[in-house]
């Protein structure tokens, strides 16, 4: 006995096999609707401002509304496409009713003014020669060492050996010894006073003599150093080494001249006084220059060693002590014939707030720039594959210089040699 093969026909016309299915009950749908354009009003926003917990305050209440922050909040706000943010930020916000939203810090830094930063030129701030002042005067950061203020910046004062000090007490009792035997002898006080006047005006010339000609023996000192060779130097061995310099990290200016790319700058204003003169400075002596006014700036650096071509960084920056030994050139002199003043340089005085009156003055400015061959004396420190130039932790001593009879002298600090009007190496 054959069975009967059920079918049934679909909408479409189709006949297929099989009993017809039965119609399942549809899951119910959120109809679509457009959200008005609300132009940033929270009133206007609906059930959509209350699903971000945004509530509208009542014009009668003040201060802002409570921020309700939790985790679904949040979520639902960072992968909504942007609804939010239209609604919040496109157009004006009444104040009376949406208030004002704290918002919450992000990090994020803002450029501001220029005095709200730290100095251009120090260790945080910007990577520049300085922070030009509104009165056009360059001022560098706390990263660049300021040696204005001494001639000669960490040189002591002069020191007598011990054999000096026992040769002397030796001549000393000696000459008492004769004067003594003579005044028994003769019996005439005139024989101590001719002693005495011969020894102590010859050490009074002995140390008026170095007072004069320092300069000169520490400068004989340093050139007749032998120069090291930077790669078979050890750690903490005291150095001289000459070789051509490259800047830093901070480049530094000159000031009257912009000279670029400096890695050591030096402005002084000399006047000369006479005999009724106005004296630039308390120590100005009648018939002589003084100096009135004076920048000096270094920077730390790099020196490549002119014998291994090894370069090392010269710790000079930071408030490091350093002894420049460089000549300046003089760039303007006012003398009675010549009072016409450039408006070059009194704008340089009036940016420093000078007078120019009719006082003989002179401008000196000295530099080593970029490319310059200097020397450089201080200790070696290695650390890993960087090796640096750094001040000694106690004064160097010249020692004696007999032949041109001149007492040891201390140096404190790191010895700078150079001359500006040198040719510059390309580097």
């Amino acid at each position: 006995m054959s069975g009967r093969v059920i079918s049934h026909q679909l909408g479409s016309g189709l006949y297929v096999s099989g009993p017809p299915e039965q119609a399942k009950e549809r899951q119910p749908t959120m109809a679509s609707r457009a959200m008005p354009y609300t132009g940033g009003d929270v009133k206007k926003s609906g059930e959509l401002g209350r699903m971000f917990d945004i509530h509208v305050l009542d014009p009668s209440s003040n201060g802002p509304p409570p921020i309700k922050s939790s985790r679904n909040t949040s979520s639902s706000s960072q992968h909504n496409s942007g609804s939010l943010r239209s609604g919040s930020n496109s157009g004006p916000i009444p104040k009376k009713s949406s208030g004002q939203m704290p918002l919450q810090p992000t990090g994020l830094i803002t450029s501001g003014p220029i005095g709200s930063g730290p100095l251009l030129g120090s260790s945080t701030g910007r990577r520049s020669s300085g922070n030009m002042e509104s009165t056009g005067k360059l001022v560098y950061g706390s990263a660049v060492t300021n040696l204005a203020g001494e001639k000669l910046r960490g040189v002591g004062s002069i020191a007598v050996p011990k054999a000096a000090v026992w040769v002397l007490i030796v001549a000393v009792a000696m000459g008492l010894m004769v004067g003594a035997f003579l005044l028994v002898a003769v019996k005439k006080a005139v024989v101590l006073v001719a002693v005495g006047g011969v020894v102590v005006p010859a050490v009074v010339m002995v140390f008026a003599w170095n007072l004069l000609w320092r300069r000169r023996g520490l400068l004989g000192f340093v050139r007749r150093y032998p120069d090291a060779e930077l790669r078979g130097a050890i750690d903490g061995q005291y150095v001289k080494v000459t070789g051509v310099v490259t800047c830093g990290s901070i480049p530094l200016e000159s000031s009257y001249q912009r000279v670029p790319r400096c890695v050591y700058v030096s402005t002084e204003l000399y006047e000369y006084r006479g005999g009724n003169g106005k004296s630039a400075n308390p120590k100005h002596r009648c018939f002589s220059w003084g100096s009135r006014y004076s920048e000096k700036y270094v920077a730390d650096f790099y020196i490549s060693d002119l014998q291994s071509g090894l370069r090392a960084l010269v710790k000079a920056g930071y408030g490091a002590k350093v002894v420049p030994f460089v000549e300046p050139s003089t760039v303007v002199d006012v003398t009675k014939e010549n009072r016409d003043l450039s408006p070059s340089f009194l704008q340089w005085l009036a940016d420093r707030s000078l007078s120019s009156d009719d006082r003989l003055m002179r401008l000196k400015e000295g530099y080593i720039k970029e490319g310059n061959t200097i020397s450089v004396m201080g200790i070696v420190r290695r650390h890993e594959n960087v090796v640096m130039i750094v001040p000694p932790a106690e004064p160097v001593s010249t020692g004696c210089q007999w032949t041109q009879c001149l007492l040891p002298t201390y140096i404190e600090g790191l010895i700078l040699t150079g001359d500006d009007n040198q040719d510059v190496v390309p580097v």
